[in-house]
């Protein structure tokens, strides 16, 4: 916890003469992410992402940040931290067009909690659907380029459409499962929170596991073959958590070879204060719901996933769908040097589906969504390829 916080304001207060205030946010980020990879390279990632501090991006409260997994679980070893690089800002879009208005959702409806006042925090709900203009697009998604590939050749991927298609079968294709199972949510839709609450629960209810279950029915209603893994890799200690999540992959591959989508479900966090949470939240059909971010990873020559261009088409075509369906329903896609074990099938993706600051009834009503758009292109591709 220690090195958590204070060696990044430490680094960043050295590094800062005279100190700059304005920038401190900035620089606190990046030293964080540095300091917290797990391949503990910190002169890769300055190298690579000198001077990329997207300014626009943090003003209009759109940090994407993987959950920084403060662990409330017991353990000796220092936490396996898997947090994005810091942001960098792509160079402008190919496909420039006159943005929708993004609007925020209605008021909290629930009445703050009794918390006692130092334990009290402000909770900012926020429509993060993205309208930045530097964001590269495919149909009608959005993606942030964390990396150094050319915006046009991100592009050209995107463009090449769907990359899997399904067979006609009552065999599981889908896989859904949690490296990060005992995430959890905000109880209240309340504009404060109490800063005690640490977000992780090992009651399935209440949990990812809970918001695997409604994206499972939709898919299974709709014939599509799922299993869904309930293991809580995180608990009772979060380190190692995507090792075994990668072996509880392989397991399931090697007892149904039809398995052709790997969906990790987590939720995000979104903390731009120290007594300050965000939620991403949009309303569809006058309910609330939160809003995902898909996670696809990219090879640099280190992370291992020569296959990531197929993860990232997949991406593309189900980001384009939901929001067909549903309009900012999702936050731009976060394409990063991450590999979240990408690498084990060519339809793996990482969903964060809402932030701690969300409520649990937000994220099950995004994940029966998210499912529905899922599905109808799931068979819709299958028919096309049939014909």
């Amino acid at each position: 916890m220690t090195a958590i916080f204070v060696i990044p304001l430490s680094l960043a207060a050295l590094r800062m003469s005279p100190l700059d205030l304005s920038r401190l946010p900035e620089q606190a980020a990046l030293l964080s992410a540095m300091v917290n990879m797990p391949e503990g390279s910190i002169e890769l990632l300055e190298s690579r992402f000198r001077d990329r501090l997207d300014q626009e991006y943090r003003t209009q409260g759109e940090e994407s940040e993987v959950e920084p997994y403060i662990s409330d679980w017991p353990d000796e070893e220092n936490p396996d931290l898997e947090p994005p690089p810091a942001s960098s800002q792509p160079s402008p879009s190919v496909n420039e067009e006159e943005e929708p208005v993004v609007t925020d959702p209605s008021p909290a409806k629930d009445p703050p909690p009794e918390i006692p006042e130092e334990y009290r925090g402000t909770l900012l709900q926020e429509n993060m659907a993205g309208t930045a203009k530097n964001l590269l697009r495919y149909g009608a998604g959005k993606l942030r380029n964390y990396t150094d590939e050319p915006d046009s050749e991100i592009v050209e991927i995107m463009e090449q459409g769907m990359n899997l298609t399904l067979e006609r079968t009552d065999a599981p294709q889908v896989l859904i499962f949690h490296t990060h199972a005992t995430e959890s949510y905000e109880p209240y839709d309340s504009e404060t929170y109490d800063t005690r609450n640490t977000w992780r629960d090992t009651d399935n209810h209440k949990n990812m596991v809970a918001v695997g279950n409604a994206l499972e029915q939709v898919l299974s209603d709709a014939g599509i073959g799922v299993v869904h893994d309930t293991t809580q890799h995180d608990y009772p200690s979060y380190n190692g958590s995507y090792e075994r999540s990668a072996e509880t992959i392989k397991s399931y591959l090697e007892k149904y070879p039809t398995i052709k989508i790997a969906l990790d479900v987590h939720r995000d966090a979104i903390q731009r204060e120290s007594d300050l949470i965000v939620k991403p939240v949009v309303e569809i059909n006058g309910r609330k719901a939160a809003q995902l971010m898909i996670i696809t990873g990219c090879e640099d020559g280190t992370m291992g996933v020569p296959e990531w261009r197929q993860n990232l088409r997949f991406a593309a075509s189900l980001q384009d769908a939901v929001e067909q369906d549903y309009p900012q329903l999702t936050r731009p896609i976060f394409f990063c040097y991450r590999k979240y074990n990408m690498d084990l099938t060519t339809g793996s993706l990482l969903l964060e589906i809402g932030s701690n600051a969300n409520t649990l009834d937000e994220s099950i009503y995004s994940a029966e969504l998210i499912g529905n758009s899922l599905a109808k292109l799931l068979l819709a591709n299958m028919e096309q390829a049939e014909e």
